[in-house]
């Protein structure tokens, strides 16, 4: 299906799935983006939409000036009945293992693109889009709000949070140093020591094929045999979902995109660290540690020996923790802050009577959830 916006650009739709035509193009707008996504890189996004994303097409933007390009990538899919009555939806793709709902557009046009894909959605049904997971600030942030000004459309943020993040703006070799108590140093440091009782202690870092496969399977292992375990919730123990995982982590290390660290004591890991990375951002993306070492420490030991190398890359701007608000061991030791909301769009000035229904919708659905977690959570007391 097209739609041409103007001139310079076109709109089209696929099939997320169908998109391995295109994987040159892609990888070199991911490379370049705006605000970059590695969730939506085609190594990650492909091998995931099987499993979390079979229903899920891309909105794609191509500047047609001199040579074709591809400027946009809005990875999204229709909810037909996401308040339990057929009132369709419009919602950018995320799931459990991608924590962020960033498209990745072009940088030197990303007004006019933006504004090619909320012209496209004004023109088509259904017209609200709720792109969750989306930055507040920043340039992707301005850049949107810009062309929603000028297609006269309007926004409603659901959900605002933050969530830890690693950009220091000033000295990085004393960032640790600033971010936590001289004490507090100095008892992991003695807990790190005591490690040595069992054993060697070494830091291990997986980059080539045969090294991150094993340590993926030393993940993996960590993570079932702990709390996500217990609570079913282990990639494990979800062929599907360990596979993707297993295939996404080693292509993205093909291309030096991923890597996992390990706390090893006496030749057995015995804390996990997978790291993700695009262009100059990274994600710690997921941890597991041997819950028998608590006193030690061990995932607080192996954040703050990650976070030193991290630091000490120039490459890096900044790095998302990809974890909860108020996470109480990583609020912690970063700083920064990452400022996300579910953004609920109407992409022109027509149908503001159905955007009124589809937001009040919406904040009825999200506290029916609220509500029900809470009853559950009594339950389970």
């Amino acid at each position: 299906m097209h739609g041409t916006i103007e001139p310079a650009y076109e709109v089209e739709i696929r099939p997320l799935a169908a998109l391995t035509s295109i994987e040159p193009e892609w990888r070199t707008l991911a490379a370049r983006a705006l605000m970059p996504n590695v969730f939506y890189e085609p190594h990650f996004a492909l091998t995931a939409a099987p499993v979390f994303g079979p229903n899920v097409n891309a909105v794609l933007v191509w500047s047609r000036g001199k040579g074709t390009h591809l400027v946009g990538l809005f990875p999204t899919r229709i909810e037909r009945h996401r308040y339990g009555l057929p009132w369709p939806i419009t919602v950018g793709w995320s799931h459990p293992y991608a924590p962020l709902g960033v498209p990745l557009i072009d940088p030197a046009t990303a007004e006019p693109v933006i504004g090619a894909f909320l012209d496209h959605a004004a023109a088509c049904s259904p017209q609200a889009i709720l792109l969750p997971m989306f930055p507040q600030q920043g340039a992707l942030a301005a850049a949107f709000d810009a062309a929603l000004a000028r297609c006269r459309g309007a926004s409603v943020a659901f959900a605002p949070h933050q969530r830890a993040l690693l950009a220091p703006a000033g000295e990085r070799s004393s960032y640790l140093e600033r971010a936590l108590p001289r004490k507090k140093l100095k008892e992991l440091d003695r807990q790190l020591r005591r490690l040595a009782d069992e054993g060697e202690v070494r830091w291990q870092v997986a980059r080539e094929a045969a090294a991150v496969e094993l340590a993926l399977g030393d993940f993996l292992a960590l993570e079932a045999a702990g709390w996500k375990g217990r609570a079913g919730t282990a990639a494990a123990g979800n062929s599907a979902i360990r596979a993707f995982l297993e295939a996404a982590v080693r292509a993205l290390s093909r291309d030096g995109k991923a890597a996992i660290v390990r706390l090893m004591v006496a030749g057995r890991a015995i804390a996990a660290l997978i790291v993700l990375r695009s262009a100059d951002t990274g994600w710690c993306w997921k941890i597991a540690y041997d819950e028998s070492h608590a006193r030690a420490s061990p995932g607080v030991q192996l954040l703050l020996h990650v976070t030193e190398k991290l630091l000490a890359d120039p490459g890096l701007a900044q790095v998302d923790s990809c974890a909860a608000p108020d996470h109480p061991m990583i609020d912690h030791i970063w700083r920064e802050r990452l400022a996300l909301a579910d953004r609920l769009i109407r992409p022109g000035p027509t149908s503001g009577a159905r955007f009124a229904v589809t937001c009040t919708l919406e904040a009825i659905r999200r506290r029916a959830i609220v509500t029900a977690k809470r009853g559950r959570d009594l339950l389970l007391r």
